[in-house]
């Protein structure tokens, strides 16, 4: 038998497997920026406004892992397909799917009340970032139509948003700036983790672009969504020319390494594809990270 530790231990993967930890961590450093950037630009301070800063991080976490929550409800009769959903609660039986549900639900709700003491404007944005991933992604698009990842990409941009309407519902055009930093990076993220599972996804149905367009057609698309990256540093410029000169690397550097996934003397095997593929996928990570925690810094050096 198991004792009371060892379960206490598997509940919390459970749980952390349900809310889809790795996207809540990622998406609540992005909703920090903003929060953090929003206060920057109105001359507002941080620890006078912590109970602001700590009912948005808190709501926004809230709002995204009862999201996730709920698309593990939704996606239930599909996760077994692939390797890295096969082993989710709501698939092996180890949860009560109706209670994943209700859970999903109450963290959605209870996280929105939090979004909504700190500034109605980011509860409205809040509930329009879950509908997006929930609704229109998980139970519209992504069975259906080939363009899902650009659909997804409309929530998964939401955080930095939303964080900054918790402390300026106004939204300075460099919150909008961010928003498309993050629409934009979502595709050719998302297109390389799916060019590693193409055939999971094919054996589950789901329409993802390598399953449907092939691997060529997928590298065009990351292509061109990477160079669509390139005048986005330019509407951060007000939080420093650092800023705007690092992304800018970044871009470059992400473009050089797209352009690496084709050739005119050969044509790529598999393995050539896949291994590209990953390389683009933890580039596309660390650019992610460090764009934003950048700027928290950036701003902070300006502050002194």
């Amino acid at each position: 038998m198991k004792t009371e530790k060892e379960t206490g231990n598997t509940l919390l993967k459970d749980f952390l497997v349900l809310i889809k930890v790795g996207i809540v961590n990622s998406n609540v450093i992005t909703a920090f920026t903003g929060i953090w950037l929003g206060l920057y630009f109105t001359d507002q301070h941080f620890f006078a406004n912590l109970d602001i800063v700590l009912l948005g991080v808190i709501g926004i976490a809230l709002i995204i892992g009862g999201s996730g929550c709920l698309n593990n409800y939704i996606d239930r009769d599909i996760d077994h397909f692939m390797e890295r959903t096969k082993k989710r609660p709501t698939v092996t039986g180890k949860v009560n799917p109706l209670k994943v549900l209700y859970m999903g639900l109450s963290m959605v709700i209870i996280g929105s009340l939090m979004l909504l003491v700190a500034s109605p404007a980011a509860a409205l944005l809040g509930l329009f970032g879950v509908f997006a991933y929930v609704v229109m992604y998980t139970m519209w698009t992504k069975r259906r139509i080939v363009s899902n990842t650009v659909v997804g990409s409309i929530s998964g941009a939401m955080p930095p948003l939303i964080g900054w309407a918790v402390v300026d519902p106004a939204l300075h055009p460099v919150a909008w700036g961010l928003f498309l930093l993050m629409f934009v990076w979502q595709p050719p993220h998302f297109y390389a983790l799916a060019m590693k599972r193409t055939e999971e996804y094919r054996a589950a149905g789901i329409p993802m672009l390598p399953v449907v367009k092939g691997f060529h057609s997928t590298k065009v698309h990351i292509l061109i969504w990477v160079a669509l990256l390139l005048p986005i540093p330019f509407l951060l410029a007000p939080v420093g020319m650092s800023i705007v000169v690092l992304i800018t690397l970044l871009n470059i550097g992400w473009l050089l390494l797209s352009f690496k996934g084709f050739s005119f003397k050969k044509k790529f095997t598999k393995e050539e594809d896949l291994k590209w593929a990953n390389k683009m996928f933890i580039y596309s990570l660390n650019y992610m990270t460090i764009s934003f925690v950048s700027m928290v810094i950036v701003s902070l050096i300006n502050l002194f």
